[in-house]
C-alpha cells in the first residue's frame, strides 16, 4: 500500500487506522524493546474501570434499570424480550470455567526478572553467554515481565491454603523472543519417572472416588496403596512428610524446574541444566497444629499473605540459580539425571545464583489473570531445550491437552494474560472465540500471492532449533537401569535434616498412615520403603502406626551417611526479620513508650506490627497517647502471626490476665515454637500461662531463653535487638512445648 496522499483524507496524526498492510506493529518492533511495564502496557489495551462511569450492557447500550425484571404487570410473568435480563443472567452462569486437574488452587503476581551483570560460573565458563543464547538469561540491563502463580495440587480450587502438599511453582516470562514458561515446584524431585503413571498418581491421591472424600489430602488408602507398591515414590516421599509441604508463605518457599533441561549457545553446542529459585527471606515452614487452625481461622493464608506484603510496599524477591553440568559429568554421577525422582546434590554441583525475580504487583482481576493464566513448559525461547527426561516428555504434551479442555479452545494463547508480547504472525487464522484479525488472503505456505509471508527466520535471526541430539534406539517399552535406584536419595534426605526436622517426618507419617485403614498398606510402607530409606526411621514410624516395628534394615537400604546442608531448611534462614508479622497485645493503659519504641524498632528492621485488643477501637495509654488496634480477639489468631509481645503498662495487663484469648494467644504461639516477648508488667501473664522450663526476667533482668523474651529493666534498646534476633531464627526447636494446654 503507498502512502495517501493528502487530498485522500487520511492523516497520521488524525486518523487512528493508519497502518501498513501488516497491521500494528508488534513489541519487537519498538525502539526499547521490553521491559518491565511492557505487559502492564499491552494488558492496559484491554483494562476496564467503572468510575464516574454509567451502567451498559454487553454491547454498549445504556441502562436504566438492574434490580429488576421486565414484566408484564408488576406481579406479573417476566417478558421474554428482556435483553437485559438475559445477557445478566447468562453471563453469570457461564462466569466460570473447569478448575485445573492439578494445581486448582492458586494465587499470582506480576513483577520482572533481571538478570545480573556477572554472575559467578565457576572456573570453567566466563559468562552466561558461553551457555545459551536465550537473552533473558544473558542481557543484565533487560528487566523482563513476568508473572507467577503459586498453587497447592490436590486440593480443588475452594480447599485450604495451609494442607500438606506439594507446591507449584510457575513463572510465565514475557521475553522480547516470545513466551517461555518455567513450570516448577517447591520440591526438586517428583513423585514418578514416567509421564505414563502421572493418571495413575494423581487418581489415587485425590478424593475416592466412591465418596468424593478425603480433600485436598493425601491421608488415606488409595494414595498410599499406590505409593506403598512404587518403590521411586520414596524419594519424593520424604519430601512431602517434610516441612516443605507447610510453606510458612510463598515468598518464604524454594522452587525448582524438577526436570533436567538444556541450554544451548549460538555455537549449538549444549549443556545440561536445572533451575532453582531461592527465597531472599529465608526458606521457612509452618507447624503440623498450626496448619490445621489455619484451614479454619484463615484458610486463604498464603494468597493472602502474598497480596498483604505487596500491598503494603513490599516486593518478594527470588534469585534464580542454575546448576550446569554436561554430559561427560552426568555419566559420572550415581543416578541418571534425566530420571525426575532425582536431585542433583548441591555438594556435587553447586548452584550459581544468574539473576532475580521480583514480585511487585497483584492483579487487577483474579479471574482474568491468575485463574486464566496457562503455563506449558513447552513454552521454550532459543537458548533453552529440553532433555530426554520421560516425565517431562510427558508434560510438553499434557499441558497444551488441558488447556484445551480448560479453555474449550486452542486460542487461550490470545487470552491477554497469556498473550506475548513478542510479535506474532502465523497462518492460524480460525477456532472458537479468535480474537486477533489476520489481514490478507493467504494463510497457508507455501503461497505466491502473498510472497510466502510470513517467513521462516534461520537461527541466526532468532529462528529456533532444536539441539542437534543424537539419538539410536529401538522402540521399546522400559525404563533405562540406572532409573532403578529407589533409595540413596531418599536418605540422603533423611541424612542431611536435623533432629527437629526428622521428628517432624515422623510425625507427619504417622498423621498420615495413622488415616490409612487397611494395615497391609501401612506395613507395605514401613518394611518395602521406610526401611530401605532408614532403619530407625522405620522403626519410629511403626511404633506410630501400630505397625511391629522391622527387626533389621531392608534388603536394599543404602549405607552410605552422605549429606547436603542445602536440603535442610534450618541451614536456610537469612538474618532478617523482614515482612515478618508481630502481633503487640496490648488493652487501655498501655505503657506507651514501650508500644512506641518498640513499634518502631521492629518496623525499622522491615516487620509489619499489628496492635491486637480485646475489641476493636481507640486505646488510652497510661501517658495519654492513644492507639488504633488493627485486630481484635475474635478475628485474630496467634497462627496468622510470626511472633507475639506484650508491653507493659499495670493497668493493660491486669486486664489481659483476666481474658482468656491473650493467654492463648502466649501459649499456642510458644506451642509452634515461635518467638514471643514481654516487656515490664507484661511478664506477669507468661507467668500466668506458666511457659514450661522458660526462665523469666526478673526485677532488673533482661532474659532470652529458647526465644521467650523478657526484660524487667529500662533498656528497651537492648530487648529490642535481642526480640529482633529471636524472629530472625523463626523457629525455636530446642523447646518442648508438650505440657501447654494450646
Amino acid at each position: 500500500m503507498s502512502e495517501p496522499e493528502p487530498d485522500e483524507g487520511l492523516d497520521d496524526e488524525t486518523d487512528s487506522r493508519d497502518r501498513t498492510e501488516e497491521g500494528e506493529p508488534g513489541t519487537s518492533d519498538d525502539a526499547d524493546g521490553v521491559d518491565e511495564d511492557s505487559k502492564h502496557d499491552q494488558l492496559d489495551e484491554v483494562r476496564e474501570n467503572p468510575e464516574g462511569e454509567q451502567l451498559t450492557t454487553d454491547h454498549g447500550v445504556k441502562v436504566s434499570d438492574t434490580d429488576s425484571s421486565l414484566k408484564a404487570g408488576k406481579r406479573g410473568p417476566t417478558i421474554m424480550e428482556d435483553f437485559h435480563f438475559r445477557e445478566k443472567m447468562t453471563q453469570f452462569d457461564h462466569e466460570s470455567i473447569p478448575e485445573r486437574v492439578v494445581h486448582a488452587r492458586g494465587t499470582g503476581a506480576h513483577g520482572y526478572y533481571q538478570p545480573y551483570e556477572d554472575p559467578d560460573l565457576g572456573d570453567e565458563y566466563d559468562d552466561l553467554e558461553e551457555l545459551t543464547k536465550a537473552k533473558v538469561l544473558t542481557d543484565s540491563d533487560q528487566k523482563t515481565p513476568v508473572f507467577t502463580r503459586f498453587s497447592t495440587v490436590v486440593g480443588s480450587r475452594g480447599s485450604s491454603d495451609t494442607v500438606r502438599d506439594v507446591r507449584g511453582f510457575a513463572t510465565k516470562f514475557y521475553t522480547e523472543e516470545g513466551n517461555w514458561d518455567l513450570v516448577g515446584n517447591n520440591m526438586p524431585p517428583f513423585f514418578i519417572q514416567d509421564a505414563m503413571k502421572f493418571p495413575d498418581l494423581v487418581h489415587a491421591i485425590k478424593p475416592e472416588p466412591d465418596d468424593g472424600m478425603p480433600q485436598a489430602s493425601a491421608a488415606h488408602d488409595t494414595f498410599w496403596d499406590f505409593a506403598s507398591l512404587k518403590p521411586e515414590i520414596s524419594h519424593m516421599i520424604m519430601w512431602v512428610l517434610s516441612g516443605r509441604a507447610l510453606p510458612r508463605a510463598y515468598r518464604m518457599m524454594q522452587g525448582f524446574g524438577v526436570h533436567t533441561f538444556r541450554l544451548v549457545n549460538e555455537d549449538g553446542e549444549s549443556v545440561f541444566v536445572k533451575f532453582h529459585w531461592t527465597p531472599k527471606l529465608g526458606t521457612h515452614q509452618l507447624v503440623w497444629d498450626e496448619t490445621t487452625k489455619l484451614w479454619g481461622k484463615d484458610s486463604d493464608f498464603n494468597r493472602k499473605g502474598l497480596y498483604d506484603v505487596i500491598e503494603e510496599g513490599y516486593d518478594p524477591e527470588w534469585e534464580l540459580g542454575i546448576q550446569v553440568f554436561d554430559e561427560e559429568q552426568a555419566e559420572e554421577f550415581d543416578f541418571d539425571v534425566l530420571d525426575p525422582t532425582k536431585i542433583v546434590p548441591e555438594t556435587e554441583v553447586p548452584v550459581r545464583p544468574i539473576g532475580k525475580l521480583v514480585l511487585n504487583e497483584t492483579p487487577d482481576n483474579f479471574f482474568a489473570e491468575t485463574e486464566q493464566v496457562a503455563f506449558h513448559p513447552g513454552n521454550v525461547v532459543p537458548g533453552i531445550d529440553f532433555s530426554n527426561d520421560p516425565l517431562l516428555q510427558g508434560r510438553l504434551f499434557s499441558y497444551q491437552d488441558t488447556q484445551l479442555n480448560r479453555f474449550g479452545s486452542a486460542n487461550w494463547d490470545e487470552i491477554p494474560i497469556n498473550r506475548p508480547i513478542a510479535e506474532r504472525h502465523n497462518n492460524q487464522r480460525a477456532g472458537f472465540m479468535r480474537q486477533e484479525i489476520n489481514e490478507g488472503k493467504v494463510s497457508y505456505k507455501p503461497n505466491s500471492i502473498g510472497d510466502d509471508d510470513p517467513q521462516e527466520a534461520p537461527a541466526e535471526e532468532g529462528g529456533y532449533e532444536h539441539f542437534a541430539e543424537k539419538i539410536d534406539g529401538k522402540k521399546i517399552r522400559e525404563r533405562s537401569d540406572s532409573f532403578e535406584d529407589h533409595f540413596t536419595q531418599a536418605r540422603l534426605f533423611w541424612n542431611s535434616m536435623s533432629e527437629p526436622e526428622k521428628q517432624n517426618i515422623v510425625d507427619a507419617a504417622h498423621f498420615e498412615l495413622g488415616k490409612v485403614e487397611r494395615m497391609e498398606i501401612r506395613e507395605r510402607m514401613v518394611y518395602d520403603l521406610f526401611n530401605n530409606v532408614d532403619h530407625e526411621f522405620a522403626k519410629r514410624v511403626a511404633e506410630g502406626i501400630g505397625v511391629e516395628p522391622p527387626e533389621e534394615p531392608g534388603d536394599e537400604m543404602p549405607t552410605h551417611d552422605r549429606e547436603d546442608p542445602s536440603l535442610s531448611m534450618e541451614n536456610r534462614t537469612p538474618d532478617t526479620i523482614e515482612t515478618r508479622k508481630i502481633a503487640m497485645l496490648i488493652d487501655d493503659g498501655f505503657d506507651d513508650e514501650h508500644v512506641s519504641k518498640l513499634r518502631s524498632a521492629l518496623e525499622e528492621e522491615g516487620a509489619r506490627v499489628k496492635v491486637v485488643s480485646k475489641v476493636l477501637g481507640e486505646k488510652s495509654g497510661a501517658d495519654g497517647g492513644t492507639v488504633e488496634p488493627d485486630k481484635h480477639h475474635v478475628a485474630a489468631a496467634s497462627v496468622s502471626f510470626d511472633a507475639v509481645v506484650i508491653p507493659g503498662g499495670e493497668e493493660s495487663v491486669e486486664t489481659m490476665r483476666g481474658q482468656g484469648d491473650p493467654k492463648h494467644f502466649v501459649a499456642e504461639a510458644f506451642k509452634h515454637y515461635k518467638p514471643i516477648a514481654a516487656l515490664g508488667e507484661g511478664t506477669a501473664l507468661f507467668e500466668d500461662v506458666d511457659l514450661p522450663d522458660t526462665e523469666i526476667a526478673d526485677e532488673g533482668e533482661l532474659v532470652s531463653d529458647a526465644g521467650v523474651v523478657t526484660c524487667r529493666s529500662d533498656d528497651l534498646e537492648a530487648f529490642a535487638e535481642e526480640f529482633v534476633d529471636a524472629i530472625a531464627q523463626h523457629r525455636h526447636w530446642e523447646r518442648d512445648p508438650e505440657e501447654v494446654p494450646a
